[in-house]
């Protein structure tokens, strides 16, 4: 059977876009403390200090401590909401509103809220 040009190069593609799915699946999964700590993402240090935080890591004051959560928040549906939009529970409020700017996705806000609750 001979082979065309056009199928060589369909299975290159094919092959190519497989070897980059893979190396996807490959990559390490960010976890809620990963992009809570990200200076690019949630940045929660920048405002709350919480357990465990190194001091080179000099977490900011300006916000609550983030500790004993379950106990402050025993519905964690109320810290999601609140990490999706504090504003919507205290107008005053100047934490960034994660997942109505759309600074953090669906996904990530779960995982923080997560990390968060575990503290």
């Amino acid at each position: 059977m001979k082979r065309t040009p056009i199928k060589g190069i369909a299975l290159l593609g094919a092959l190519i876009l497989s070897a980059s799915v893979h190396a996807d699946e490959a990559k390490k999964e960010e976890s809620g403390k990963d992009i809570a700590y990200d200076r690019t993402k949630g940045n929660c240090l920048a405002c709350h200090a919480m357990p465990g935080v190194a001091d080179d890591q000099q977490p900011g004051n300006s916000g609550p401590p983030l500790i004993a959560m379950k106990d402050r928040f025993p519905d964690k549906k109320v810290l999601r909401a609140k990490i999706w939009d504090a504003t919507a529970s205290n107008p005053s409020s100047y934490m960034p509103p994660m997942g109505k700017h759309k600074i953090l996705t669906e996904q990530e806000i779960d995982k923080v809220v997560d990390f968060v609750y575990g503290l």
